[in-house]
């Protein structure tokens, strides 16, 4: 007897363990003033202390992509964008990573419209959430996210491999 569709509890089961982690990030860009939205991880920080990132972070279960960007972002930032809004800038596929040791998947997403200043709303994880001239990105910046804001910003959509050596 096949197994009905809706019933997934079954039929995801035995994949769960192996599945991959699913991440979004979002580049917040204001092109008026070529800015984007940083934040710099405290030293407290899980995973990458004292490094600057994108606004980033892990998808629920049953979470669509879209809507954990747009979740993380407001967690992280304050700023509110529309799931609709979103345009995909840039695909990370790692091969292991922290809290996913079967590798991850993040889809990085460029926001053009937003409302909302950017604060700094998860201060145990991070030091500073701030805009930052695209000429001036640091150079201390997480490696997966850097390369794919550096590739968002030169106009290239590609998809970067991490540890796939």
């Amino acid at each position: 007897m096949a197994q009905q569709i809706g019933d997934r509890s079954q039929a995801l089961n035995p994949a769960l363990e192996s599945m991959t982690l699913l991440v979004a990030a979002v580049i917040v860009h204001d092109k008026a003033t070529n800015r984007v939205v940083l934040l710099q991880r405290s030293e407290n920080a899980k995973f990458a202390q004292g490094l600057w990132d994108l606004p980033v972070g892990k998808s629920e279960p049953g979470e669509p992509i879209t809507e954990t960007a747009v979740r993380e972002l407001y967690e992280e930032t304050g700023l509110t964008v529309k799931p609709e809004s979103l345009k995909v800038a840039h695909i990370i596929h790692g091969a292991w990573g922290v809290e996913a040791p079967n590798g991850f998947l993040t889809v990085v997403f460029a926001a053009h419209d937003w409302t909302g200043e950017p604060e700094n709303r998860e201060p145990g994880k991070h030091s500073r959430v701030c805009w930052v001239d695209t000429e001036a990105i640091p150079e201390a910046f997480v490696d997966t996210t850097a390369q794919a804001l550096t590739q968002y910003l030169s106009g290239a959509q590609e998809v970067s491999l991490d540890g796939w050596q």
